[in-house]
């Protein structure tokens, strides 16, 4: 069973709030992700959020706060692998702020993970690898030491994870510019 983690605790300084509750097609960010990862096949889902309310409807999705965002990713990434169950072998990594991400995106990173159950799979990118990306449960006593404000892509890199070409996976949205870049 692959958990899908959403990172979605930010304050987004840059971009005057919280990333995840900016609507685009009148969906928040953070339910856009949610689907997405619901309609790869996640399960659970899971949404690290900061102390408002998250606009997840409906989804069946499971909400933990992060009351340490401050710190950077990496609280949300500790805090997120904190909650999965036990039985989760492998966590699918994503944020709010890439708006290529979809489902069947994060269904190819699924099938790919699942060629090597042990080996990391990422997004390839800008001439690196990042999130998504997909862990196996060997890593998360790694994802658990993480600090400050930094991902996982050092852990991708030092484990040669596979990597998924996704085009249009540099772009995202940290400005009200980029939001109106993408809404034209």
């Amino acid at each position: 069973m692959t958990a899908g983690l959403i990172l979605a605790a930010g304050a987004g300084r840059r971009m005057g709030g919280p990333k995840a509750l900016v609507t685009v097609d009148g969906e928040t960010l953070l339910r856009r992700a949610a689907q997405s990862a619901l309609e790869a096949g996640c399960s659970p889902v899971v949404a690290v959020v900061g102390l408002w309310e998250p606009g997840l409807g409906d989804l069946a999705v499971h909400r933990v706060v992060n009351g340490e965002a401050k710190e950077g990713m990496a609280s949300s990434i500790r805090v997120g692998i904190a909650a999965l169950p036990e039985e989760v072998q492998a966590v699918l990594i994503l944020t709010v702020d890439q708006p290529a991400v979809d489902g069947p995106l994060l269904k190819r990173l699924l099938i790919l993970a699942a060629e090597d159950p042990l080996r990391p799979v990422a997004c390839a990118y800008g001439g690196t690898l990042g999130i998504p990306a997909v862990l196996p449960r060997r890593l998360f006593p790694d994802l658990l030491a993480l600090s400050g404000d930094r991902g996982a892509k050092a852990i991708l890199l030092r484990e040669q994870a596979a990597a998924l070409v996704f085009p249009g996976g540099e772009a995202d949205l940290d400005t009200p510019e980029d939001l109106e870049r993408l809404r034209r």
